[in-house]
């Protein structure tokens, strides 16, 4: 059990002695008492079971109301009438998917509109227009930043259906550990940020035979917010010729660029963290599974929230650019972000979590930049296809996060009694007393479908898009294959990870959002294509 203490806040605390029954009947009651507790292999039905009696009566008021992970609990059959109950908990369960999750995406998928939008006015600003490294970052701390919240969501959900979040001291620890540890993560994801965006303003400056200080052309300008407008609902308005660059040099402005950044992405976590962690606590309270809230939830206000915070933070260091306050507040950032890191290490729910899930980040980065090639290569060839990519990728991202975060959450419990990690995912996989993952999936799909038609009717009655019958009907079946597809990445994903003793908490939300987002561009090109050699073209309504 030693390999996976570490995944689990705080393992001890659900690893019961099975000799003692009295004891498991008290471990269990606050579990069995909130419908949305993860079902773990000892705990599917009553205390009874799991003291190691298997003759006690499985239909006991404890077991019907007991514990519902990521598949639900089902009971055994015995008999018509027990093949009526289990029927009506398998509609219960896929119900409760349902009320639960067709909100959060449908206002998540909503906005991403926003995003967009605010995108398209933050690029136009002063100091976007000044500083080009501040327009370079954004899709980089927008990925890096993102995939910090969306794992937060599932350590954070994960421990409150485990139970962890049930006592107040521990529910404490755990919160201000995981605030503490995003804060260094923060610091470290956005100064990487902007060493990116700054090697690929060199790049740019010399690929095009500019020097350093020397502002890009605008067409350069274009072809950069064209790499960002995945997010927007249109294509960038034209603006106010560029404000002339400040005589500060590269120094200077790589300075600004990562104290802009680290700013940001610390108040971000501040104000996204308290969220994330009270919505959190309140599904717990109400009975809710924050599994299936909390993740679409965290990639879509990551995006607000930093890039408003980017922008507004940005505007103001502009006018001290050549003044030292800058250098003065990248350093006071980076050693609070030593000090955070020393209160986390002290924390013991989450100091292992320092030296854990920074590869994947990097790497889903990398993957983001092959989908940033795609976008930059069929953006202006097809008309309307950033305001399409929103929901395409974006919506089967938010469907195949909540996949991934119940799917951590159930091999967590089951650990707690299996033999080993393979088991445990097998003993998931065997299970006969539980619905398949296949349902689940179908249940996801068929709740996202509702919000891709709602979202395509929407865009056309406002105006922003004229979508001929036949490219719907080709956007529905793309986008089921798309949201497929992700939810297959995802459930492979989870398992592989989970079997080579990796977090899925940690680790699988950032491939899984980076690869679902560049499959889902793909699908949206062949789309496109398709609709082509069927003769139908797509038209957008420009705003002014």
């Amino acid at each position: 059990m030693d390999s996976r203490e570490n995944l689990l806040f705080d393992a001890d605390a659900h690893n019961v002695d099975d000799s003692d029954t009295s004891s498991d009947t008290i471990e269990m009651t606050g579990l069995e008492e909130v419908p949305v507790t993860p079902a773990r292999r000892t705990s599917y039905g009553s205390a009874h079971q799991l003291g190691g009696s298997h003759d006690s009566d499985d239909d006991s008021d404890v077991e019907d109301e007991g514990d519902h992970a990521l598949l639900g609990s089902r009971l055994r059959t015995r008999g018509p009438e027990r093949a009526r109950e289990r029927s009506s908990e398998l509609f219960v369960q896929v119900k409760r998917i349902v009320i639960e999750t067709a909100p959060t995406l449908l206002l998540t998928t909503t906005g991403l509109l926003f995003t967009g939008e605010i995108l398209d006015h933050v690029s136009h600003w002063n100091a976007m227009s000044r500083i080009d490294e501040l327009i370079m970052i954004i899709p980089v701390i927008l990925n890096l930043k993102g995939n910090l919240e969306m794992n937060l969501s599932a350590r954070l959900g994960t421990a409150a259906n485990m139970g962890d979040l049930d006592h107040p001291s521990k529910r404490r620890s755990i919160i201000l550990g995981n605030l503490s540890l995003l804060q260094v993560q923060a610091t470290i994801v956005s100064f990487v940020a902007a060493c990116v965006a700054f090697l690929m303003s060199r790049i740019v400056s010399a690929s095009t035979g500019t020097e350093g200080d020397i502002a890009p052309s605008e067409n350069l300008r274009r072809e950069l917010l064209r790499m960002l407008s995945a997010r927007g609902v249109h294509k960038a308005k034209p603006h106010r010729p560029p404000v002339p660059v400040p005589p500060a040099g590269p120094v200077d402005r790589f300075i600004m660029v990562a104290a802009s950044a680290m700013c940001a992405a610390c108040v971000s976590s501040v104000l996204l963290g308290s969220f994330m962690c009270t919505l959190i606590v309140i599904c717990r309270h109400f009975g809710l599974d924050p599994d299936n809230i909390a993740p679409p939830v965290a990639a879509c206000l990551g995006d607000l929230v930093t890039l408003s915070l980017l922008g507004v933070i940005a505007e103001l260091l502009l006018h001290v650019l050549d003044t030292p306050i800058p250098l003065i507040l990248a350093v006071v950032l980076a050693g609070a972000a030593v000090g955070w890191a020393f209160i986390t290490y002290r924390n013991e729910h989450v100091k292992h979590l320092l030296k854990e899930g920074w590869s994947p980040l990097f790497v889903a980065m990398a993957i983001s930049s092959g989908t940033g090639i795609v976008l930059d290569t069929f953006v202006e060839r097809y008309s309307g296809f950033a305001l399409l990519a929103v929901v395409i990728a974006g919506l089967p991202g938010g469907v195949s996060s909540i996949f991934v975060s119940r799917l951590s959450t159930a091999l967590h419990a089951a650990a707690t009694k299996a033999s080993s990690l393979v088991s445990a995912v097998q003993e998931l996989s065997d299970d006969r007393q539980h619905p398949s993952p296949g349902l689940v999936m179908l249940t996801l799909i068929s709740v996202s479908l509702p919000v891709e038609i709602i979202f395509l009717a929407a865009v056309s009655l406002l105006g922003w898009i004229n979508l001929p019958l036949v490219f719907i009907v080709l956007q529905v079946i793309f986008f089921l294959i798309a949201i497929t597809i992700s939810l297959f990445i995802a459930r492979l994903t989870t398992n592989f990870l989970w079997k080579r003793n990796l977090d899925p908490d940690m680790y699988a939300l950032p491939f899984q959002s980076a690869l679902t987002d560049l499959v889902g561009q793909l699908l949206l090109v062949a789309c496109y294509e398709v609709a082509s050699l069927l003769g139908v073209k797509v038209a957008l309504k420009h705003k002014h």
